[in-house]
């Protein structure tokens, strides 16, 4: 999934002659605290609410502004984990997609990442969740993928998350059924610690809504 396709069609740009009060209103009225500024399709930089605040008058033209961030964007071509690096590393509420010829083609919103994010990982899917525990050093795809399909069950998706000051990890694999009865006796048997299985959709919304909270977190908002 790359940036072009997770472009917004509804977030407007500015103009240096617009004011600073009329970028906050737009920016209230779609619930973001940064805007693009675009001459025709020549992008100027993103500007905050925090910019705007910071001036005497809200009234002046934002081209007079001082910005604190000059131009972060992405081009269209590069991979969602880009954007999401990009956000979460100057906390943008947007951020602006260019083409390699460096003309202005739009915007990703936070909500667009939150949205697309959540069907890379096949959170909408049926399927449980097992969760297991290891040491970095015995992580390996390949058996994990060869002891599930071995079951008659296929990876949806697959979460790595190493714990603070220490070798271990936790894998979180997304399963495209219900029943893992036969893998988790086969896990076992491989040695494989399980931590926690989710196959009540009860469990499996708290786990979901735990690893969003994670991704917001990741996000910085």
């Amino acid at each position: 999934m790359i940036a072009s396709e997770l472009l917004s069609n509804e977030i407007p740009t500015l103009l240096t002659s617009d004011s600073g009060s009329k970028a906050l209103q737009l920016m209230d009225w779609y619930k973001v605290s940064h805007l693009p500024i675009v001459n025709h399709v020549d992008f100027l930089g993103l500007i905050s609410d925090k910019d705007i605040f910071e001036q005497d008058s809200e009234e002046e033209a934002i081209g007079s502004y001082s910005l604190s961030l000059y131009s972060p964007f992405v081009y269209d071509f590069q991979h969602i984990y880009e954007v999401i690096a990009l956000a979460s590393e100057l906390d943008l509420s947007l951020i602006p997609v260019l083409k390699s010829d460096q003309t202005y083609l739009g915007c990703i919103t936070q909500s667009d990442l939150v949205k697309q994010f959540s069907q890379l990982i096949a959170v909408g899917q049926p399927g449980a969740i097992i969760v297991l525990e290891m040491g970095q050093h015995d992580y390996s795809l390949a058996q994990l993928s060869r002891l599930v399909e071995e079951n008659d069950l296929k990876i949806m998706s697959l979460y790595l998350h190493n714990q603070p000051n220490s070798t271990e990890l936790n894998l979180t694999m997304k399963l495209n059924s219900n029943d893992t009865t036969s893998l988790i006796l086969t896990l076992e048997r491989f040695n494989y610690h399980i931590k926690r299985t989710f196959n009540e959709d009860k469990e499996l919304r708290d786990l979901l809504e735990q690893r969003y909270d994670e991704f917001m977190r990741y996000l910085n908002i």
